[in-house]
């Protein structure tokens, strides 16, 4: 059965192999890092980490998800159907992963680490995170800050995703990133909040943001951080929400919390393309270089250290 378009173009999310030899090539397998290093991407967001030739670009990613005939096993991207449940999906960027063709390509380079950013949660939460950190590091990038991941942060320290806090459950933060400012270093923890959660009843047995808020207090805020992960440098928290009344509830919440009625280091953007109506978003440059709100303080901006 003939599934092309009137254009001849193969299905978005129907494999569709041409008989192709595809092998990795370099570019290819710093793509397949960047998944790895942040989850799920969009095709802008890939081709912004290696830039090239935008069709030539567009062709590539759509061989590494069609041709299946590798000597790996399988296609060496997948486009999770998850990205169709939004309005038109069809005027979207595509969103890529990791098959385990690719996470095989790179264990075999050596690339492979259990301590990246792991496929939990739920789908857009977990593809929010990515953008929030890879929309970071590439804009560090063209300022020349370098970017530290996840995976990174932790092999070194020897340690999971998961810390004990005092008298609270354990803290498993989104996600963690470090950017060298040319040896000044400052250290991230990232919450994205789609106003799925509760923001208080601190005995829930879901997870609420008083909770991580007082987490956080005692992590970041007296320093239980720096021996969990062996760091020196400072931390401070980016909390990522959909709706600009929720980031308010928020702020006002961290206020009551905070022992002075201020707190530097928790800090909140709204992001509204993540809302329940999605639609994969452009690089968030605005991140790193936009204002962070904080509770009783002015706002801060994480690229002006």
């Amino acid at each position: 059965m003939n599934t092309h378009d009137t254009l001849g173009r193969r299905s978005r999310f129907l494999r569709q192999p041409l008989g192709k030899l595809v092998r990795p090539t370099g570019r290819d397998l710093a793509w397949f890092e960047e998944l790895h290093r942040h989850g799920p991407l969009s095709s802008t967001y890939l081709r912004a980490f290696s830039p090239g030739n935008d069709r030539a670009d567009l062709r590539r990613l759509t061989d590494l998800y069609h041709e299946a005939d590798t000597p790996h096993g399988g296609a060496y991207l997948e486009r999770p159907p998850q990205q169709t449940r939004t309005l038109d999906p069809r005027a979207n960027d595509l969103v890529y992963d990791l098959t385990p063709a690719s996470e095989q390509v790179l264990s075999e380079h050596g690339l492979w680490s259990e301590q990246a950013p792991a496929p939990n949660g739920a789908w857009l939460h977990r593809y929010m995170t990515a953008s929030i950190t890879a929309s970071i590091a590439l804009a560090a990038k063209r300022e020349g800050v370098g970017f530290i991941g996840q995976a990174e942060i932790l092999g070194r320290a020897g340690v999971a995703n998961r810390f004990a806090i005092p008298d609270l459950p354990d803290l498993i933060p989104d996600a963690l990133f470090g950017l060298d400012f040319g040896g000044n270093y400052l250290f991230f923890a990232v919450e994205a909040d789609r106003a799925t959660e509760q923001t208080s009843d601190l005995k829930a047995h879901r997870k609420t943001y008083e909770r991580t808020i007082r987490q956080y207090r005692e992590f970041v805020g007296r320093g239980l951080y720096r021996q969990a992960l062996g760091l020196t440098a400072g931390m401070l928290v980016l909390n990522v929400t959909t709706a600009p009344g929720r980031m308010r509830n928020l702020l006002e919440l961290t206020g009551d919390i905070a022992e002075k009625g201020y707190n530097n280091f928790m800090l909140f953007q709204c992001l509204g393309a993540f809302a329940t109506i999605f639609r994969p978003p452009k690089v968030l440059d605005q991140l790193y270089s936009g204002p962070w709100a904080r509770a009783g303080l002015a706002p801060f901006c994480i690229s002006k250290i």
